[in-house]
């Protein structure tokens, strides 16, 4: 992990935001941890703070990693035992995205989704009891099975025609972005005014809950008939484990292209997000506070695109039309990151770079769905949900690397070359290889 040396006076200062990558969208919301910044202090009062912080994230808890990376010393993780633990978190919903979307397609998205809040419950109520690092650990174990998002894209995809998916896709992000934000500032305030363990213990009735709802509102099959057939056929032959089932899915004709352009056009950006805590404070000079506003901005932006943009774009344009223009936009926040020296310039490039995340994500996942079988589309979701985890688990590492060698220019410039580099290939091989409108 990246780390810089510090004098021994040195006051680590909070980082009032979070950072989520889901397929299909980036959500980046203000916490007001920072408001209570003067109201403990002592080993004891500072372990109740991490706890609290960490609580307070009810629906992404690996959202906040360099926050996670101060709190975490309080209650005696040292930087490597942190490593660890990101790294335990990361590999578990690495692994589980596949797994969970495997679930989904063999005994239908209802159950899947009531797994995942009943797992978000499980992780609730251990976090709420972790005192010692062992517990602390213990408590992620459940996040294997911890995928809202793609779990109710599964129930999205399988709803609508392949016409309204990224339309519906792209709202469905704007949803989770409200709440996600709502959900940050309302646990904060909660934490506040009736204790540190409030919140936890208010997230598992709230996932609870959840399942109930989950469970009363959506069919049991959302897939049609003939599929749900299909499916219930290939469950008696493979394995919800079945690394060949998945691999599979790769080899259908144009997935794997689709599927890597998804990975690559995006990872400069990824890592660039991923140490945005220190940038802000070392290169742009910004104070907490400062960074919580501009954050705020960076997730409003989001859910514009998402719930107002994209749908109009799909109406009229190609996927690969709109493919190409996310590289080509990709491109140029590239060179302007390499150029930038202020929080200006950065605010001005923030709208571009929102664009591109957003429409690459949600036409890319459009894609990979119409790509396969209806019976499979919860696994390729899944699939696809193992890119923000791979994201989280390498990015402090290169991030840093990158970061401490060349300065925050090496981003830029990382992600010019990259997207041009795609932009060539796409043109060249035609990818998608069915270019139609969404719409």
């Amino acid at each position: 992990m990246f780390s810089t040396k510090l004098p021994q006076n040195h006051q680590p200062l909070k980082v009032p935001f979070q950072v989520t990558f889901q397929p299909g969208q980036c959500v980046i919301s203000h916490s007001p941890d920072n408001m209570n910044e003067g109201a403990s202090s002592g080993g004891e009062k500072q372990e109740l703070k991490f706890k609290r912080v960490i609580l307070q994230d009810q629906n992404k808890p690996e959202n906040m990693i360099q926050r996670q990376q101060y709190l975490a010393k309080s209650l005696g993780l040292d930087s490597v035992e942190f490593g660890y633990l990101q790294t335990t978190f990361g590999v578990l919903q690495l692994l589980g995205g596949p797994i969970f979307g495997r679930f989904a397609d063999q005994f239908g998205t209802r159950a899947a989704l009531t797994l995942s809040y009943l797992s978000g419950s499980a992780f609730f109520l251990l976090l709420s009891i972790s005192t010692s690092v062992p517990l602390l650990f213990l408590s992620r174990i459940p996040s294997v099975f911890m995928h809202g998002l793609p779990g109710a894209q599964m129930v999205i995809t399988d709803l609508t025609t392949p016409a309204e998916r990224a339309d519906a896709l792209g709202k469905l992000g704007l949803c989770f972005g409200v709440g996600v934000i709502i959900g940050s500032s309302l646990g904060g305030t909660l934490s506040t005014k009736f204790g540190t363990y409030f919140p936890s213990y208010l997230a598992v009735v709230a996932s609870l809950i959840s399942a109930m709802i989950v469970m009363t509102c959506i069919p049991a099959h959302t897939k049609p008939k003939s599929e749900g057939q299909a499916t219930q056929q290939r469950t008696s032959q493979s394995s919800v484990f079945s690394l060949k089932e998945i691999l599979r899915l790769l080899k259908l004709p144009g997935v794997k292209a689709v599927f890597l352009i998804k990975v690559f056009s995006g990872l400069p950006t990824g890592l660039f997000l991923v140490m945005f805590s220190i940038i802000s404070m070392n290169f742009f000079g910004l104070e907490a506070a400062q960074t919580g506003y501009l954050m705020s901005y960076f997730g409003v932006l989001q859910m514009v695109v998402q719930g107002l943009v994209i749908g109009r774009l799909t109406s009229r344009f190609t996927e690969r039309t709109l493919i190409m223009l996310s590289v080509l936009v990709f491109s140029g926040v590239g060179l302007a990151m390499a150029l930038m020296t202020n929080v200006f310039h950065y605010c001005i490039i923030a709208l571009p770079m929102v664009f591109a995340l957003c429409t690459m994500g949600i036409i890319t996942d459009s894609i990979l769905t119409k790509s396969v079988p209806p019976s499979d589309t919860g696994a390729m979701l899944g699939i696809c949900a193992s890119v923000p985890p791979l994201t989280r688990t390498v990015g402090p590492t290169l991030g840093g690397i990158l970061y401490k060698m060349f300065g925050v220019s090496a981003f830029g410039y990382l992600q010019l070359v990259v997207n041009i580099a795609l932009f060539l290939y796409i043109f060249k091989n035609k990818v998608p290889q069915n270019e139609e409108k969404v719409q």
